[in-house]
């Protein structure tokens, strides 16, 4: 039996939530049974009453807004408990083509993917301004740097997961799991590709792009904190090089002057070479801790997985039992 279970995150989507679930499927080829999933994010309008009259068969309900990473991974674990074999991630805003979804989880299916990201045609979205499609592209470039991934659209909400990656994944960035989600997908060798996709028209603005500047700003800082968290020693090699690199340049520098007998005692160039090797040595060393802080963090992740499967494995056991 392979169980499918369509995830939408939701805050306040009364207005749209209904449509988008009238295009979501309930039947499809080699899926044995389709179950729909709402994530309530603390909505203050009728999500949930809407989620119910569509005939929801989960509803996840947080007591507060808490984002949409938090949505998000409340999701995937509900999913799993629920014991889906493939999740698929949607928008409420039905900014997706649902009759997509075949074509998404297909590569899970066939086994050549554990992750598969919905590729929308950036430069045919109407509704997207030319910065933002800029952004777009500058932004999946960055995250196949640093996640040694193809994706040409990392910040795509449209995917679907296999079992064995959801209970894998984990996402510390209150912010957005578009990104992370990826980064760690790469980092931890999971077979992740990308398909084309169609989008809907536009229902409603963007929530979590309220401004380019924000949106730029949110996304660097992301990224950062991403690339430190997963390549801590990378990061700080590359971020105390310079430093070092320029301390020892005005180093050699005083020393050649010292060398040549010069009448100058140039003291100060000689205080700011000494500041910078240190500023430098000791990003370097941080980054040494970092990295065996990283290693502790992939041996508690271990732990965490075993501990999941363990659950999910008594939750599906004791659900048989009752049927």
């Amino acid at each position: 039996m392979t169980k499918l279970i369509i995830q939408i995150p939701c805050y306040n989507e009364e207005q749209t939530l209904g449509l988008t679930l009238s295009e979501l499927p309930r039947q499809l080829p080699g899926i044995d049974e389709i179950e729909w999933l709402v994530i309530d994010d603390g909505s203050r309008d009728r999500t949930v009453e809407v989620a119910k009259a569509c005939g929801v068969d989960h509803i996840v309900r947080l007591a507060n807004n808490q984002g949409l990473a938090k949505a998000f991974m409340a999701g995937l674990e509900a999913s799993l408990k629920a014991g889906a074999d493939i999740i698929v991630n949607t928008d409420a805003d039905n900014q997706y083509c649902a009759e997509d979804i075949p074509v998404l989880i297909q590569p899970i299916l066939f086994g050549t993917a554990e992750i598969v990201i919905g590729a929308r045609p950036i430069q045919e979205i109407k509704h997207f301004s030319p910065t933002k499609k800029f952004l777009q592209r500058l932004g999946s470039w960055v995250v196949r740097l640093a996640s040694n991934t193809r994706i040409p659209d990392a910040p795509s909400g449209f995917r679907a997961f296999s079992r064995e990656a959801a209970m894998q994944l984990n996402v510390f960035n209150q912010y957005t799991y578009t990104l992370e989600t990826i980064i760690q997908a790469g980092q931890k060798g999971m077979a992740i590709t990308s398909v084309p996709i169609r989008t809907n028209g536009e229902l409603r603005p963007s929530r979590l792009v309220k401004s380019i500047p924000s949106y730029i700003h949110r996304s660097i800082l992301t990224i950062f904190r991403i690339f430190m968290t997963y390549k801590p020693l990378r990061f700080f090699l590359l971020l105390g090089s310079f430093p070092l690199g320029l301390g020892v340049a005005l180093g050699l520098r005083w020393l050649g002057f010292f060398l040549m007998g010069t009448d100058r005692t140039r003291i100060p160039s000689l205080i700011l070479a000494a500041i910078l090797i240190l500023i430098g040595v000791q990003l370097i060393i941080l980054g040494l801790v970092a990295d065996l802080l990283a290693v502790n963090r992939k041996l508690l992740e271990d732990i965490q997985l075993r501990m999941r499967r363990s659950d999910y494995a008594k939750s599906e056991k004791k659900g048989q039992e009752e049927c």
